[in-house]
């Protein structure tokens, strides 16, 4: 979705990585979980830190801060686990997103919004929504449909279809 096609007022979800504050839209959060022990997958992204028993599901759980190249956090009882939708070209998905901690659920005017900053070609921006302002701060506004890769994506697909171990379980 474009910053462009903002029309209206839109709820965001905002959570803190490092110290940055991130949101996704609030129509593609499923729930947030209290951080919970996990089952690591063998030969997986780095960022892809395990699964989850999700209500019987097996939801992936992906790393933020790894994704995004931070600095890796001690867990604390501020750690959470954000249930997101993704799509895939015509296939919904449902994962986990760690994040340090959950701020608040912000409403944006489309005249809060700003397009993603150019930062060149070498640099991806194509994840980033639109940079939102609230007061002196920028809230990095995520594409949760792009910020991963199709074949990620795909990858955190078959780990729900694959089954959970029987230790999990």
């Amino acid at each position: 979705m474009a910053t462009s096609s903002v029309t209206e007022t839109t709820q965001f979800l905002t959570f803190v990585l490092a110290e940055e504050v991130f949101a996704v839209d609030i129509g593609r959060v499923k729930e947030v979980l209290e951080y919970t022990q996990l089952t690591k997958v063998p030969r997986t992204p780095k960022f892809m830190c395990g699964v989850i028993n999700l209500r019987g599901s097996v939801v992936p759980v992906m790393d933020m801060r790894q994704k995004f190249n931070m600095s890796q956090s001690e867990r604390t009882v501020n750690t959470c686990i954000i249930i997101i939708e993704v799509t895939i070209g015509e296939n919904k998905t449902v994962l986990g997103a760690m994040a340090d901690s959950v701020k608040e659920v912000m409403s944006l005017d489309p005249d809060q919004i700003d397009p993603p900053p150019k930062i060149g070609a070498k640099l991806r921006t194509d994840f980033i929504r639109g940079m939102g302002k609230q007061g002196d701060h920028f809230i990095i506004i995520l594409d949760t449909d792009k910020v991963f890769s199709a074949e990620e994506l795909e990858q955190a697909m078959e780990m729900r279809v694959g089954g959970m171990p029987e230790a999990a379980a």
